[in-house]
């Protein structure tokens, strides 16, 4: 009777263990299960940058306020470099580039809604064209790219910001 006591108690005992077991192990997976998810974290690579970058300025660009606008194409290239060229319905062209290992800094003047994106060069680093003008065609230099956009949130104009500069410092 000694031994049907022990084993019963035993069993009791490993019965009363079992529920804290299970919590011990389930709290083992998911701590691993974050750690391991922290150690894949995804980070964002040149052409998902360039992706990025490109999808906003197409998304931006605010074309209401310039009715003549037949075409418009701003882009940053793969070797980084802005390019903007503005085609108008009577064939003339508009056409601003630069290197974005010139790029200084950026400002935006407008509301969330509608405004201008500024994009600075240190000293006149962007090419600024113009083609079948009848002024005459310009080709200068200047300092400041002026892009009219909308629907600019400030976590957008943020990221817009960094993906400029990781072009910049980008083969330095």
């Amino acid at each position: 009777m000694h031994f049907i006591n022990f084993g019963f108690n035993f069993v009791v005992m490993v019965r009363s263990v079992i529920p804290a077991i299970r919590k011990l192990i389930l709290a083992t997976v998911i701590i691993l299960a974050v750690s391991v998810s922290y150690c894949f974290k995804v980070k964002w690579d040149e052409p998902d940058w360039l992706a990025w970058t490109n999808k906003c300025l197409a998304q931006s660009y605010d074309d209401s306020g310039d009715e003549k606008l037949k075409k418009i194409e701003l882009f940053v290239t793969a070797d980084f470099f802005v390019r903007m060229r503005k085609t108008y319905t009577k064939g003339n062209q508009v056409y601003y580039s630069f290197n974005l290992h010139q790029f200084n800094d950026m400002d935006y003047l407008g509301t969330t809604t509608n405004g201008t994106l500024q994009l600075k060069t240190m000293a006149d680093d962007i090419i600024f064209q113009t083609y079948n003008d009848r002024h005459g065609d310009i080709d200068t230099m200047t300092t400041v790219l002026n892009i009219p956009v909308k629907n600019m949130e400030p976590e957008r104009l943020d990221s817009l910001r960094e993906a400029l500069n990781y072009f910049k410092t980008k083969g330095l």
